[in-house]
């Protein structure tokens, strides 16, 4: 059934539109994101369900939405996994003591500049590349007390980097976790992007260095050092097991990947019960072991209470959003356009401009449903782009949003905006050596 032109497509458009625009303005409003497209979901639902009640399928609208909703329930219990993890490390002090570590060292300001990219780039994949960019710019700020100029700048590199470092693994950002878990690429070849996005990187990295004093930062006070916790490097060693795990269910066994993630959780959850009846060890144990500072033993689900239920409810919203305006019949017309009359290429890279503008979540779930039908060179291609068109404004991504309020005053929408014809030289750029090295791909077609 054809909604697009009945007063229920018209309204399902009208209550997106509104519900994201309340998420782009959650900066200012303080309201969650994830409320309007919740609210937006059950509504577009209700009226498509409400118009097929009358109709020779009445239940065709329940059997789709039993099929979003599977595809959701394999995202969320990933990062469930995932942002538990990252939960744990942080509370074992991995990341302070990451920080201070940084924090102590003699480097100049440019060099400093250049470690906190780096770094970005290779633990976004590992780690989001939120919770990477708010660990290096705390890192930025610490050094750069006093000059507002260089955390601004260091700030924008860490959104770019981390943007670009999560695009090339797929766990390194939703947009990729979300391909891969579909099967239109298979794990080794996000690898083919490592490339494009070390020139998406690089590119805007080294003309900004060029704003960066080469002088050295007032030292720093003796601070006494953090250390981390009992168990941190055993979790960070369940971590990576468990990130082997997903890979090879899915893989090998052709078991989805979030089955992989769940039971390294569980595996987690068996060293937090040895943490936590070994919690009580006698004061010279505890000495020996860094468990000093402790306050409570480690425990599991906490941490699982810690995670980012906004977003993970808030990608809830945006799947079956978006799934409904698929059932309606837009995104058929829209992929027509796009991909059938503009071609893949154009449209692809559009989609990473869109993104910049939108969020790629959106915009990865809507082309996903549209399923165009091109190689698997086009589809790396969109990955790249979806992955850091976010970069060329801070409001395109979770890495900006987060350190605008981080950095508040320091690193703004204007100060990023003023990067933005670099970071746009290295998109345009990295969209060039993709498809210049991965030419192969593009007589290859997902699942040949």
């Amino acid at each position: 059934m054809d909604l697009t032109t009945h007063w229920v497509g018209i309204v399902a458009i009208i209550l997106f539109v509104a519900a994201y625009s309340l998420v782009i303005t959650e900066e200012f409003t303080h309201l969650r994101k994830s409320k309007p497209v919740m609210l937006a979901a059950g509504i577009i639902w209700a009226l498509i369900a409400y118009q097929y009640a009358g109709s020779d399928f009445p239940e065709a609208a329940g059997e789709a939405v039993h099929g979003y909703l599977t595809e959701f329930a394999q995202l969320f219990l990933f990062l469930l996994a995932a942002m538990t993890y990252v939960n744990a490390m942080s509370e074992r002090n991995i990341f302070l003591a990451l920080r201070h570590w940084l924090a102590q060292r003699s480097y100049s300001y440019r060099t400093m500049f250049w470690i906190t990219g780096v770094l970005s780039f290779f633990l976004s994949p590992v780690i989001d590349n939120l919770t990477t960019s708010l660990v290096m710019c705390a890192v930025v700020m610490a050094i750069g007390q006093g000059n507002p100029r260089f955390i601004g700048v260091a700030c924008v590199n860490i959104v770019v980097a981390a943007n670009a470092g999560g695009a090339f693994s797929p766990f390194g950002d939703i947009t990729t976790l979300m391909v891969w878990q579909r099967g239109i690429i298979g794990f080794g070849t996000f690898f083919a992007l490592f490339i494009p996005s070390v020139v998406n990187f690089v590119v805007p990295a080294a003309i900004m260095s060029f704003a960066i004093p080469k002088s050295r930062p007032a030292e720093p006070g003796a601070d006494e050092a953090i250390a981390m916790k009992r168990g941190a490097r055993r979790i960070m060693f369940l971590f990576v097991c468990t990130i082997t795990m997903a890979v090879s269910f899915h893989n090998f066994l052709h078991l989805p990947p979030f089955l992989g993630m769940m039971t390294g959780l569980a595996a987690l959850k068996f060293f937090g019960y040895y943490l936590r009846i070994t919690f009580g060890a006698t004061r010279f144990d505890r000495k020996q072991y860094g468990e000093i500072g402790d306050i409570s033993p480690f425990d599991s689900f906490r941490e699982v209470s810690r995670v980012e239920w906004d977003t993970l409810l808030f990608f809830f919203g945006v799947i079956m959003c978006v799934g409904g305006l698929g059932f309606i019949g837009y995104l058929d017309q829209t992929s027509a356009y796009l991909y059938g009359q503009l071609g893949p290429t154009i449209a692809n890279v559009l989609v990473g401009i869109i993104s910049a503008l939108v969020d790629n979540i959106p915009v990865m779930v809507a082309v996903l449903e549209m399923d165009p039908h091109m190689s698997v060179q086009q589809w790396l291609l969109v990955t790249l782009t979806a992955g850091v068109g976010g970069s060329l404004l801070s409001i395109g991504s979770a890495a900006g949003i987060a350190l605008m309020g981080q950095a508040r005053g320091q690193y703004t929408f204007f100060s990023h905006l003023r990067w933005t014809p670099a970071i746009a030289l290295g998109y345009g750029l990295s969209i060039w050596v993709h498809m210049l090295i991965n030419r192969g791909f593009a007589s290859v077609m997902p699942g040949g």
